[in-house]
Parts: structure tokens; sequence; C-alpha cells
């Protein structure tokens, strides 16, 4: 399979021009592919199963109208809501840390360019400009993994406030009963 070789000798090459900052970045990026795919599959295979208990669990009480029953269901929203949105501040946080990992690690590669500079003295141009260009790659990485985590991030917030407002609607309260009973 020369083509997996090829691609594993460029990824090192990639890696060895960006520094150890991007094990760093791959780190957080697999990291936050993680919980981001840990995400879709609860929203995807888990959570039907669960909406439907949870909803069937509201329709078998006989009380869906008093203040306590009103309470109850406040709190089953509530739980439905934390259970849907789980992981998703620790997935943001994570989007947030790659550009600033990628920054470090170009802060790292300017730094070594000053100590060729203070070494060698600024007549090489093309020396300093391959290590301004070898400094530029982990911000390069940190956005672009930031990028993908920022759409997906706002996707699953979509997804979880949408089925949290959908068990709000199949849990409402009766308030027919109350109604007829007070005219």
């Amino acid at each position: 399979m020369p083509g997996l070789h090829a691609i594993y000798y460029a990824l090192q090459d990639f890696v060895d021009l960006g520094g150890p900052i991007l094990w760093v970045v791959f780190a957080t990026c697999l990291l936050m592919w993680l919980l981001i795919l840990e995400r879709i599959w609860f929203l995807r295979v888990v959570w039907p199963r669960r909406s439907g208990a949870v909803v069937a669990e509201w329709n078998s009480r006989e009380d869906r109208e008093s203040w306590r029953a009103r309470k109850i269901r406040e709190a089953l929203v509530s739980e439905v809501d934390m259970q849907l949105h789980r992981l998703l501040p620790v997935i943001k946080v994570l989007v947030a840390l790659c550009p600033l990992l990628g920054l470090l690690g170009t802060v790292l590669g300017m730094i070594g360019v000053f100590e060729v500079i203070a070494v060698n003295g600024n007549d090489n141009a093309q020396a300093m400009a391959s290590g301004v260009y070898r400094a530029t790659i982990p911000t390069m990485a940190g956005l672009v993994v930031a990028l993908t985590g920022i759409y997906f991030t706002v996707r699953l917030k979509q997804l979880a406030d949408r089925q949290t407002q959908r068990i709000e609607r199949l849990t409402a309260l009766d308030t027919s009963a109350a109604q007829q009973g007070g005219n």
C-alpha cells in the first residue's frame, strides 16, 4: 500500500515542521471529535428511546394539571435538557482552546526564528522565511480544528434545543379539565 505510506510520511513531515505543539493540537482535536461523535450517537441512537420513555412516563400520570404536576414536569424537562446538552460546554472549551494552542506554537516558533537571527544575523532572508513558515503551521492547524468544531457545536446545540422544545410540547399540562371544572 504505497498510498498509506505516502500519507504517513506527509503527515510526519507536517508534524516535524510544526513542532511538538502540533501533537497537543492533535490530542485536543481527537478528544473534541470523540465527544462530538458521542453526542451524535446519543442524539441519533439513544435519545429516541429515552424520549419515548419520558413521554410515556408523563402520559401515564393521572394528575397532569396541579401545581405538583407542573413542578414534576419542570423537573422532567430540566433533566431532559441536561441530558441533551451534556458535554457541549466541554466541546466548546476544546474548540476555543485549539486556536490558542496554535498561537502558542507560533510564538514558540517565532522565538526560534529570533534565536537564529540573534546567532546568525539577519543576512539570510530565506532561513528567516523558512522559520516564519514553520512557526505559522501550528496556528493554521489550530484554526482548522476549531472551524470544524464550531460547526458541529452549533449544530448539536440546535438539535438539543429542538429536542427539549419537543419534550416540552409532548408533556404539556392538561389544562382542559381545570378549565371545565372552573366553568
